[in-house]
C-alpha cells in the first residue's frame, strides 16, 4: 500500500525501487541522514526538515568544506529537499505533521519521547496513517538508555569497540571513521526496506527502532561470539587476528604490507614465493591452529623475508600467486584503485541548473539492468522550503489553530 498514491510519483529519471515512496526526514548528524540518503538513492523523494537558521548540525562541521559547504554534511545529504521548520512554532508544526501525515516512511533521531511531546509519534500519526513506517534511531535505546546521549565515539567505548582496536599495549582507538554511525544507518535502511515489504501484505506500517549500541554489538561478528561462546573476552592486538595467522601487517624493506592467509593453501604459496617452502611443512607453522599457536615463532621470520623488497613489489608477487596482500594505501589512492578496477566509486552531482558541483562516493550496489544514479547535489538550507510548504498547504490535513494550545519542549 503507498499512502500517497497521486503526489509522490516516479521522477523524470525514470524507474527505480523506490520510485513513489515518500520519506519524511527529521533526522540529523550521520545515521539518520545516511539512511534516508540511501532511501533517495533508491528512487524515494526525501524531504528533509532543518531548523530555520542553522539547520542540521553537520551543517558547520568543518573543515574541511567544498565550494558549496561542508563536506561531512554533503557527505550524507543529496538527492533531498530541504525545508526549514521551526517545530516549537504551532504553525509550522502543522506543516511537519502535515508532511508525516503523507509520508510512507518517517526518519527520526530525537531524543526518546521527543517527537511524542510535539504530537509526531508513531502511535498517534498511525491513526490517521496506518501505512507509515516510523523508523526511530537513538543512541542506547527507548527504555534505560533514553537519557544517554547518543555520540559514535561514546558507544565505540561502551559498546566494547575501542577495548579491540588499537595495539595490545597502547591505548584504546576509535575507528578511523564513525563506524557504529555508519552500521546503525544500513541497519535502518534495512528494517526500513522490510516494513515497506511487510506492507504490502498487510496494508499497514509499523514502528523499528534502531540504535547504536545494539548495531555496534550486532557488528563484532566473531569478536562477540568469543565471549558468548567461549567465556573469551577479546583485547587489543594491533592489527593482527586472533584466529588466523598472518593475518596482519608485516613489515617489508619499506612499509608495511598487508597480508591474509585464510587457509592453508594460501600460507604455502607465501612461503614459495618467499623463497622458504620449507615453512609450510613445519609441524610450528604447518596448519592455521598451529601457526596461531606460534605466531611470535613466525611473525619475525616472514618480516624477514619481506624485508628483501618493498611493498608494491610483494603485493604485486603475492598478488600473483593467489595470496591476499595489499599495501596501506590514502583514502585518495583507495579512490583511484577502485576506480582502476573498473568499479566507478564515484558520482558527479549537480545543481538545480544541471552543473557539476563535484564527486560523492556513489551507492555501492551496482543493478542489471543498471539503474542509472540520482544525481541532485545536497541542497542548501531551506531550499526548497516555499515549493515544500506551498505543497504541503493543499489540502491540509491538521488544524493549525487547535496546536497552538500544545505543551512544547
Amino acid at each position: 500500500m503507498t499512502t500517497l498514491p497521486l503526489k509522490n510519483v516516479p521522477g523524470p529519471d525514470g524507474q527505480r525501487p523506490l520510485d513513489g515512496v515518500l520519506v519524511a526526514d527529521f533526522s540529523r548528524v550521520l545515521a539518520g541522514p545516511l539512511c534516508t540518503m540511501t532511501l533517495a538513492d533508491l528512487g524515494a523523494r526525501v524531504i528533509k526538515v532543518e531548523r530555520p537558521g542553522t539547520g542540521d548540525d553537520t551543517r558547520s562541521w568543518g573543515p574541511p568544506w567544498s565550494a558549496t559547504g561542508a563536506t561531512y554534511f554533503e557527505s550524507v545529504n543529496r538527492n533531498k529537499e530541504s525545508v526549514c521548520l521551526d517545530l516549537t512554532d504551532p504553525q509550522d508544526l502543522a506543516l511537519g505533521r502535515e508532511l508525516a501525515l503523507r509520508a510512507d516512511v518517517l526518519v527520526e533521531n530525537f531524543k526518546p519521547g521527543g517527537l511524542e511531546r510535539l504530537g509526531l509519534g508513531y502511535a498517534e500519526l498511525s491513526v490517521e496513517n496506518p501505512g507509515l513506517v516510523y523508523a526511530s534511531i537513538s543512541g542506547f535505546g527507548a527504555a534505560g538508555g533514553r537519557e544517554i546521549p547518543g555520540y559514535d565515539f561514546i558507544v565505540q567505548a561502551l559498546g566494547g569497540l575501542m577495548s579491540i582496536t588499537g595495539e595490545a599495549d597502547g591505548s584504546p582507538y576509535k575507528a578511523g571513521v564513525a563506524l557504529v554511525d555508519v552500521l546503525t544507518a544500513k541497519d535502518a535502511t534495512v528494517a526500513v526496506l522490510a516494513a515497506l515489504r511487510a506492507r504490502e501484505h498487510t496494508g499497514r506500517g509499523s514502528h523499528v527502532e534502531v540504535n547504536l549500541l545494539s548495531s555496534l554489538q550486532g557488528a563484532l561478528a566473531n569478536q562477540g561470539q568469543a565471549y558468548l561462546g567461549a567465556g573469551t573476552v577479546p583485547g587489543r592486538m594491533g592489527n593482527a587476528h586472533p584466529s588466523i595467522v598472518p593475518y596482519q601487517l608485516l613489515e617489508c624493506g619499506d612499509g608495511p604490507l598487508a597480508v591474509a592467509c585464510g587457509n592453508d593453501g594460501q600460507f604455502a604459496r607465501l612461503a614459495q614465493e618467499l623463497g622458504a617452502p620449507e615453512l609450510s611443512s613445519d609441524p610450528r607453522f604447518a596448519t592455521n591452529s598451529a601457526r596461531v599457536e606460534h605466531r611470535e615463532i613466525l611473525i619475525p621470520l616472514l618480516e624477514r623475508l619481506l624485508a628483501a623488497a618493498p611493498s608494491r613489489e610483494w603485493q604485486q608477487r603475492l598478488t600473483r600467486v593467489g595470496v591476499p596482500a595489499g599495501r596501506v594505501a590514502g583514502i585518495d589512492e583507495g579512490i583511484d584503485y577502485a576506480q582502476s578496477l573498473g568499479l566507478e566509486p564515484t558520482i558527479v552531482v549537480h545543481d538545480v541548473q544541471g552543473n557539476d558541483v563535484g564527486r560523492q562516493i556513489r551507492h555501492p550496489a551496482t543493478w542489471n539492468p543498471p539503474l542509472a544514479p540520482r544525481t541532485q547535489a545536497p541542497p542548501s538550507l531551506g531550499e526548497h522550503t516555499e515549493h515544500v510548504v506551498a505543497w504541503l498547504r493543499e489540502g491540509r490535513n491538521v488544524d493549525v489553530d487547535g496546536l497552538a494550545s500544545l505543551e512544547l519542549p
